[in-house]
């Protein structure tokens, strides 16, 4: 349920991305299109950040434009690599959603918001990575915020992280003033945002208990999918398996023969099969916390406890 508090808030989905290191799967499919448990990521970020912002219940497709008083609406996606599929997949979840284009290059995180700037029109953000799987929903990531510090969901490690301890989950906001002062910079938000307000205690984290995965990789990836099928593989409904499979991901249009046997591996319908180390799948799957409840639960840091990590790539 959206924060009541709050509520006129801009919703942006993070989709410009080249997905390098998921090549060959990415070469002719944008990441954010690739499939965990057979729906898109893509679908999966808007629906996280629809549910947030509040609106119609995904599905409830009708008299979208007219629902919200700011032209375009109130969710958008960026896109830059193979953007008119990430548009023609942003229409098809939701009408309405603006698609922000990047043509020349990538813009980064701050920069993205600053190309934003004339549609978010003074609102808050809400941020949501579109490479992102949860296992658990985050329903109360708003709940008590008051649009003036950005507020981050975060999962405790036990290691040095993106902040102490805490590692960023790809999913934040961005209070109103702050949003409509960044300009184009190819940095994320952690220089231009989060660097100084987390050494002054200026962020507030929401910490997530759940298993999480990063999609970025073909690791990761292929564990995702795992998680979601609670270990078994996961074969997409037009798919085609005459082979046989262990702990796989057959997307969407792809075909297994019968003389092949494929373990932890992923297959595309190009014939791109790509193979993970199943040691490193199994660490994968079970270094993700347990859940503790079907929520997040609010961290609120006063002050750092320990120095900043090194820079992440956010």
């Amino acid at each position: 349920m959206a924060a009541s508090h709050i509520d006129d808030l801009a919703g942006v989905v993070l989709a410009a991305g080249r997905g390098s290191r998921m090549s060959p799967l990415t070469d002719r499919v944008p990441k954010p299109l690739l499939t965990v448990g057979n729906e898109r990521l893509l679908d999966l970020a808007l629906q996280r950040v629809r549910l947030l912002i509040g609106g119609p219940p995904v599905g409830d497709r009708e008299d979208q434009v007219d629902r919200v008083d700011h032209v375009g609406g109130d969710l958008a996606v960026n896109a830059h690599y193979l953007a008119a599929k990430v548009a023609l997949a942003a229409a098809a979840f939701e009408p309405s959603v603006h698609v922000s284009l990047e043509r020349r290059t990538a813009l980064g995180t701050a920069g993205a918001l600053r190309h934003l700037r004339d549609w978010i029109d003074g609102r808050p953000v809400l941020l949501s990575n579109s490479d992102l799987w949860l296992a658990e929903p985050i329903d109360g990531f708003l709940d008590g915020w008051d649009g003036m510090r950005p507020r981050l969901l975060v999962q405790e490690l036990n290691k040095p992280a993106d902040f102490g301890r805490f590692r960023y989950l790809g999913v934040s906001t961005v209070p109103a003033a702050t949003a409509a002062a960044l300009g184009y910079s190819p940095s994320g938000l952690y220089r231009a945002l989060w660097q100084e307000a987390y050494a002054d205690g200026g962020l507030e984290f929401v910490e997530f208990t759940g298993r999480s995965f990063d999609c970025g990789t073909p690791a990761e990836f292929l564990a995702a999918n795992l998680a979601a099928a609670h270990g078994e593989s996961v074969i997409a409904p037009d798919a085609l398996v005459h082979g046989t499979i262990d702990r796989c991901v057959v997307l969407e249009g792809a075909l297994v023969a019968p003389e092949e046997h494929l373990v932890c591996a992923i297959r595309d319908r190009f014939g791109h099969t790509v193979t993970v180390d199943p040691a490193q799948v199994q660490v994968q799957v079970q270094v993700r916390p347990v859940a503790r409840s079907s929520s997040s639960s609010a961290l609120t840091k006063s002050s750092p406890s320990v120095p900043p990590a090194p820079e992440p790539a956010l």
